[in-house]
């Protein structure tokens, strides 16, 4: 009997990679839809329409609020909120209470942008969980959120425990 309890130990083992490798292939199913029907229409790359959504949702917001949002890194978010301002997308205005932060807000063409868009965005979160249960939703919804608080976990020193502890030996 030996031989089979290793064999098990030996699979449990490996489901910690088999989870991070289906994750990274669902993040890549789930821009399909994006990349298809969207980005070349409106000429949006991704970190821009992820941007361009969430202050769609949030309103008024600053770039490190929406890095925290998305979890996009902030030179991404940089990059991306210079691509919206150019293309009339958002307007970016200093905040007059600190003068260190500026709020990111839709302009008239990225609110149209925005309520174009969010219909095809439904569409795709509805699609993710139709063959699940409500409780499926529920459980997949509490269990990324576990996830993400894994991950986005600081030490006493506010560095990232992620990075910390997956640096190459």
């Amino acid at each position: 009997m030996q031989p089979e309890n290793d064999a098990v130990s030996n699979e449990l083992k490996q489901q910690p990679t088999a989870v991070l490798h289906g994750l990274l292939k669902m993040t890549n199913r789930l821009m399909a839809p994006f990349s298809t029907h969207l980005a070349s229409q409106y000429k949006i790359s991704l970190n821009e329409f992820r941007l361009l959504m969430a202050i769609g949702r949030l309103g008024e917001s600053a770039s490190h609020e929406l890095a925290d949002h998305t979890g996009v890194n902030v030179m991404s978010v940089s990059r991306a909120v210079a691509a919206l301002e150019r293309h009339g997308r958002i307007t970016v205005t200093p905040d007059p209470r600190n003068r260190r932060r500026k709020s990111l807000s839709l302009t008239e063409e990225g609110q149209r942008l925005f309520e174009v868009m969010k219909p095809q965005t439904e569409k795709v979160a509805d699609f993710l969980v139709s063959g699940l249960s409500n409780d499926d939703v529920e459980a997949l919804h509490r269990i990324m959120n576990t996830v993400i608080d894994t991950l986005e976990a600081k030490d006493e020193d506010g560095n990232s425990l992620f990075l910390e502890r997956t640096k190459p030996e």
